[in-house]
């Protein structure tokens, strides 16, 4: 399946990265309460209605963050 190199969700737009198959949007950078870096609430969301829509058109796709707020939809 191709993926369209850019999906909107809630107001976050999502890059398709297809060298490394996943999608990514950056956040900002929040902190829980032992001052660990996690993803921002509204981004984490998104990104979980990104991968249920494309687990929905038969796509395996799972969401994962990295650091400085980045959220990733893994492909596959």
């Amino acid at each position: 399946k191709k993926m369209k190199a850019k999906e909107t969700i809630d107001g976050y737009t999502f890059e398709y990265n297809s060298e490394d198959k996943f999608y990514e949007c950056r956040g900002e950078v929040c902190y829980d309460d032992e001052h660990d870096e996690m993803p921002e609430e509204g981004l984490w969301n998104a990104a979980c209605k990104l991968a249920r829509q494309l687990n929905n058109q038969g796509v395996d796709a799972e969401v994962e963050h990295s650091e400085k707020g980045w959220v990733e939809v893994c492909i596959g």
